[in-house]
């Protein structure tokens, strides 16, 4: 170590000198009465000795948890009383399960900020097949991924400041070449353009929102999601397709042979659970797996899989599916070793939010458990919703299902189902 710069610690204005000497003080005390509660003089020698004992152990802990606030308040401003806090972050959260989340839009960031608080072990593989409101527009204008997806899965995971997190939401309303575009995108965009890569852009705003866990797009490949319909029409790009009146048949992605990411890979291969959903089922999740090598990947995974259902329809993409149709769709783009578990919601939808939800021609999902076995599938039905305004999925309940299931406190998976046989 170089001597001038161990001596730094010791020029006025440190604040460390004064904690340093009252720990190395509260050691002397320590070891003094030590060596004088053996000795044989009396009440009153023993006394002075458990008297040194106590004096020097508190000095001991409040100089050394004085001199580390200290340097906390400096190195990270503002967390200085939040120390036990970042401590268990750091430490429990990093031992918790490896969790891949895969989906996009508002269902997905909701399940991650319920996943947060039991792991930071979190990567979230996000589509990029968006091309609709302000990552249309970027996306058009910059040649560039679109960034709302990943913006929304970015905020739901970080741990700064509320006001960080506002900022990165924050919409512009005002009447300008600005209007609609939210200040998160506009951020990514820019790093993109700084960095020359959007995942390396990702990277670099998930350090500047600290958030727990990683946020990578299934493919870095600009794609687009094309629909076709019942009736035999095509629908081309994501955000028309959910506005179409014929029912889907399939999806597709052009180009066909896009590539996944190296990160994305990875963190299938070394997962202990991939979760699917909730979110729009073919505009959010299953683009995601239409991605070269991606369902590969998940099925030889040996991570449990995990499909979060969504607890209404989607008016024109999912009008009247059940429980069983979300699932079939799901693995008909993949594979029927996709899936192991079926999560579902059972709790009912309040009346004066149905009469809302009717308004829009959406409708709580039946949860038909029965038909999901039948097809070889093991079901979870729980109450899984908050209905305080919307109708959404609650993410701390859902957080607690899934980390119970990996623990293996209910649904234990079966034999088969760790093999990937699910009798579909």
């Amino acid at each position: 170590m170089n001597p001038m710069r161990f001596l730094k610690w010791f020029y006025p204005g440190m604040r460390v000198k004064r904690w340093l000497v009252m720990a190395i003080v509260g050691v002397f005390l320590f070891g003094i009465g030590s060596a004088l509660l053996p000795l044989e003089g009396g009440v009153a020698l023993r006394l002075i000795s458990l008297v040194m004992l106590l004096s020097g152990l508190i000095s001991l802990v409040y100089g050394i948890g004085s001199m580390v606030h200290s340097l906390l308040e400096v190195v990270s401003p503002g967390h200085g009383q939040d120390l036990v806090e970042m401590v268990f972050q750091r430490r429990h959260l990093e031992r918790g399960p490896k969790i891949v989340v895969v989906g996009g839009g508002t269902g997905l960031s909701t399940l991650l900020h319920g996943l947060k608080h039991y792991t930071s072990n979190i990567t979230a593989i996000v589509t990029v097949a968006d091309d609709g409101g302000s990552s249309g527009r970027l996306r058009q204008e910059f040649d560039m991924l679109p960034p709302g997806d990943i913006r929304n899965c970015l905020v739901a995971l970080a741990d700064t400041e509320p006001l960080m997190q506002r900022l990165f939401q924050y919409r512009f309303a005002e009447d300008s070449a600005l209007q609609g575009h939210s200040f998160g995108n506009l951020f990514i965009t820019a790093m993109t353009k700084i960095t020359g890569d959007f995942e390396q852009a990702v990277q670099a705003s998930s350090k500047v929102l600290a958030i727990r866990g990683h946020v990578v797009p299934s493919t870095n490949t600009k794609v687009r999601l094309v629909a076709e319909h019942e009736d035999g029409s095509v629908t081309m790009g994501e955000s028309k397709i959910s506005h179409a009146a014929q029912p889907i048949r399939r999806v597709y992605l052009e180009p066909s042979t896009c590539q996944p990411t190296l990160a994305a890979l990875d963190a299938i291969r070394d997962a202990n659970a991939i979760i699917f959903g909730p979110g729009s089922l073919y505009t959010s999740i299953i683009p995601n797996l239409l991605v070269d090598r991606v369902v590969d990947a998940v099925v030889q995974s040996k991570a449990m899989k995990i499909y979060v259902c969504n607890v209404m329809t989607q008016h024109r993409e999912t009008n009247n599916f059940k429980a069983s149709d979300h699932l079939q769709a799901l693995i008909a783009h993949s594979n029927p070793g996709l899936v192991q578990v079926c999560v579902v919601n059972t709790e009912p939808v309040p009346v004066n939010l149905l009469e809302r939800y009717r308004r829009e021609e959406a409708h709580p999902v039946e949860p038909d458990a029965e038909r999901l076995r039948e097809m070889g599938y093991q079901v979870v039905a729980e109450d899984i919703i908050s209905t305080e305004n919307y109708v959404r999925h609650d993410p701390d309940k859902v957080a607690k299902l899934i980390i119970q299931l990996l623990v293996g406190g209910r649904g234990r998976v079966s034999a088969a189902a760790r093999t990937g046989t699910n009798g579909a």
